[in-house]
């Protein structure tokens, strides 16, 4: 029997973006490359994170600086020198369906790098660099050459530069280059653009995560990389410090199984309290447990698991990685034939009932693998349920009245469908509790 005890009289603190994503679902066609945004919209996605969008190399036209700026020695204070049709129409697209953009400040992922790479190498000017994206910036956000006046808060420097070390012969997808040639990047352009713009926030660096702190002398031996990731971890904080160089937001990556993902949030926290640095945001923007279980109860209950995990936790925010409509595991919301959402979408349905209610209130679960958290907005109350445990658990919820409560249910069968009260809670699925 699995107990949870609920005290609507006690707050605990905001319900926290659990629910961002990562790339939007673009579309092929003219008339329907942002139709699909609607569906983001529908459960109030509120940010959407601009990495890797449109596929290799940013399609060749969205969001990358290589895209945007296309010949580097070019006048980069020339408005004629930039091209930004179609980041615009994205931007735009997002901005109207309610999503305010995540911007990523770089280059796309290149996974054929060991062929030959391009646009992952060091800038051959960093200070130039800077003031490209200072214009990128300005374009959006103060209507420079012919740009918007967007809301856009947060600006990210590059992604998974610490993509290193893997043995012999490995090369990297990210960033060709040393890790002190990223942290003179990061320490040149974050300076340069809160300077220009105090009012953004401007972090990284998208880390590929922290699986050391975790992994046994025999994995570590067989993946350096992650040894590799840890010590560019600490040497970064290191050089912010001693460079004083702006850092508001702290980002990082995992795809591990909720239990891991709750441990390393802990880590963290504590790392970079150590290093003074406990007040920044803490952003975990790629992540996606069981993502080769898309389209199952299984994904969505993993996924669930996740963003419950973390509204306790001391991450600020959640980008899942990631909406595409594509056929890759990774793009885990929706199915690729028909473009109709999978299990994880209506897991973000969900949370969001949560979320638009305001507050998390006290709540109290006394079984291993049950995940749970409620919310409150004064007049309206919801619970919300992921049962990872591995078996199906008896459920009894005190401290609130559900005579009156709708109930819903994901599972391998059932889409956040109406069900009657849920007394057993299965394994691999959620429950969501109105009242």
């Amino acid at each position: 029997m699995a107990t949870i005890n609920i005290d609507l009289t006690k707050a605990v603190k905001k319900m926290k973006p659990m629910h961002a994503m990562g790339q939007p679902p673009l579309g092929g066609r003219r008339a329907e490359i942002f139709g699909n945004f609607k569906y983001l919209q529908d459960f109030g996605a509120p940010y959407s994170r601009l990495h890797d969008v449109g596929g290799v190399y940013g399609a060749n036209r969205y969001v990358d600086v290589p895209n945007i700026f296309r010949d580097f020695d070019a006048d980069e204070n020339d408005p004629a020198s930039y091209d930004f049709e179609f980041t615009d129409r994205l931007i735009t697209a997002l901005v109207k369906a309610g999503i305010e953009p995540y911007y990523r400040l770089g280059v796309t992922i290149e996974n054929q790098s060991a062929i030959k790479a391009y646009r992952i190498f060091p800038p051959k000017d960093y200070e130039k660099w800077a003031r490209i994206c200072e214009h990128i910036i300005a374009h959006y956000t103060e209507g420079w050459a012919d740009g918007f006046n967007y809301d856009i808060t947060y600006w990210e420097i590059w992604n998974e530069p610490d993509d290193g070390f893997r043995g012999e012969g490995y090369v990297s997808q990210m960033w060709i280059g040393t890790k002190e040639e990223y942290f003179r990047l990061y320490d040149v352009t974050a300076k340069h653009l809160k300077a220009r713009f105090p009012n953004i926030k401007v972090g990284g660096y998208a880390s590929c995560g922290f699986n050391a702190i975790l992994g046994d002398e025999k994995e570590l031996a067989e993946k350096p990389h992650y040894l590799y990731q840890l010590e560019f971890f600490h040497c970064f904080m290191k050089y912010i410090k001693e460079h004083s160089s702006p850092i508001d937001f702290f980002s990082y990556h995992s795809y591990s199984k909720v239990d891991k993902i709750v441990k390393y949030d802990e880590w963290l926290h504590n790392a970079l309290v150590e290093y003074g640095y406990g007040d920044i945001e803490v952003h975990l923007n790629e992540w996606n447990p069981a993502h080769t279980s898309r389209g199952t109860g299984l994904h969505a209950a993993e996924v669930t698991a996740v963003m419950l995990a973390m509204q306790c936790g001391y991450t600020d925010m959640l980008m899942f990685y990631d909406s595409r409509l594509m056929g890759t595991s990774y793009a885990g919301l929706f199915d690729p034939l028909t473009c109709k959402p999978f299990h994880g979408y209506y897991a973000m349905v969900a949370f969001n009932t949560l979320y638009s209610l305001g507050e998390q209130v006290a709540l109290e679960c006394d079984t291993e693998g049950l995940y749970a958290v409620a919310a409150s907005d004064g007049d309206r109350h919801a619970l919300l349920i992921s049962n990872v445990s591995g078996e199906r658990v008896d459920l009894d919820i005190l401290g609130v009245d559900l005579s009156g409560a709708r109930w819903h249910v994901i599972d391998d069968k059932r889409l956040l469908s109406w069900s009657p009260a849920v007394k057993k809670i299965e394994n691999n699925s959620v429950v969501l509790v109105e009242f």
